[in-house]
């Protein structure tokens, strides 16, 4: 996941499909986890259709003469959250790929300065941001009992310890792999996701899920062998480690949805509540984990030689929480079939932008990979919408 954790939302008991957990981060990675259907935003009306009008409210606008022209408003408001996502989870990606792979500083004879070593300072960062603004928002809507931790405080730091990991890992990730390469493989989330599900919950999947699962899976392993993946800081021979890491990403971005989602079902909670407390305890992890390693320090000293990573920090933390919630609210009132399709074009965009800005050389076989991973994508969110 990406930016700040957002709670996957509590799968409907009418649903019958399995949870199909889609990232970006986010990305989800640090990127946003949200059950694949539209009735399960906890904290909204799960009566709302799927463009945001009510059966009553459509009578009502025929009755008046006036739906000709308000009609357009839910073509507006889709317009807005496509704009928002993409925006954001953009800026998200860029800024991201710039702090973990391009030098802070240069000299005077203009050689390159030092590379930003600490990872866990960035989740650390997203995890305070997306606590402070689920906070505010439940004080803004006077939740005084949700602003209580409904669960136990240890069952919000079971979450927050795969959380950490796996946004721990996606970070380190890019040391050692390109950006398209780790946007490539959290595109494959699916299948970790299909083989816990089958494990754990013994869910049963379709034909066409298996399908779409070997094309992703094959899709990747073409990009990996068919051109350059490794970081430009890092060595050719340096990719593998990536790749680890990213295994590594997906097994316990895995996990945390499956936690949060237990979480869910045995206690009455907001997505805001859980989205606080959760971030918080994720915080104070990575916030003891700095202090125990000395990196805390180390981290600071590089923030005062180098301010404009203060700034990109921030920036990023903000852009990745602004993108989650715009998610939620596209789901809740446009259904998922929209927000999988928003999430996989700006998916594509950001590694076609990745590629722009940072020079990685794509090859056309890595290309038509890429175009086959997402195309698969799409064809699978509209297939499970039939």
């Amino acid at each position: 996941m990406a930016g700040g954790y957002v709670p996957v939302a509590p799968a409907s008991p009418r649903s019958k499909k399995p949870a199909h957990v889609l990232d970006d981060s986010t990305e989800y990675d640090d990127e946003i986890q949200v059950d694949h259907r539209e009735e399960n935003i906890r904290d909204g009306d799960s009566t709302t259709p799927q463009h945001g009008i009510s059966i009553s409210d459509v009578a009502a606008l025929e009755e008046s003469g006036s739906s000709s022209w308000l009609s357009l408003l839910p073509s507006l408001g889709l317009l807005f959250c496509t704009v928002a996502i993409i925006g954001s989870l953009m800026l998200y990606a860029v800024l991201q790929e710039r702090i973990m792979t391009r030098p802070y500083g240069n000299d005077a004879q203009g050689n390159n300065g030092e590379y930003f070593e600490n990872s866990l300072f960035l989740v650390l960062n997203n995890r305070f941001a997306a606590a402070l603004v689920a906070a505010a928002i439940l004080i803004g809507k006077r939740d005084i009992e949700q602003l209580k931790n409904v669960a136990p405080l240890h069952k919000y730091f079971m979450i927050s310890v795969s959380n950490v990991l796996a946004t721990t890992c996606q970070y380190e990730a890019l040391k050692y792999v390109t950006f398209p390469t780790q946007t490539l493989f959290k595109c494959g989330k699916m299948v970790p996701v299909m083989i816990w599900g089958t494990l754990i919950s013994r869910k049963k999947y379709g034909i066409i899920d298996y399908m779409i699962a070997v094309i992703v899976a094959i899709g990747c392993t073409i990009f990996t062998t068919s051109g350059n993946i490794a970081s430009s800081r890092g060595s050719p021979n340096s990719s593998l480690v990536g790749l680890v890491l990213m295994a590594g990403y997906l097994g316990f971005d895995g996990f945390t949805s499956t936690f949060q989602e237990k979480l869910f079902g045995s206690y009455e909670m907001s997505m805001y509540n859980q989205m606080m407390y959760v971030n918080l305890c994720s915080g104070l992890m990575s916030l003891v984990m700095l202090l125990i390693s000395g990196k805390f320090v180390q981290t600071l000293q590089f923030a005062s030689k180098y301010p404009k990573i203060v700034g990109d920090a921030t920036t990023l933390s903000f852009s990745a929480v602004s993108g989650q919630f715009a998610i939620s609210y596209t789901i809740k009132n446009y259904g998922a079939l929209v927000y999988a399709t928003i999430m996989t074009v700006r998916q594509l965009l950001s590694v076609i932008t990745s590629n722009i800005l940072f020079g990685h050389n794509i090859t056309m076989l890595q290309w038509i990979s890429t175009v086959a991973v997402f195309g698969a994508l799409l064809f699978r969110s509209w297939y499970n919408k039939k």
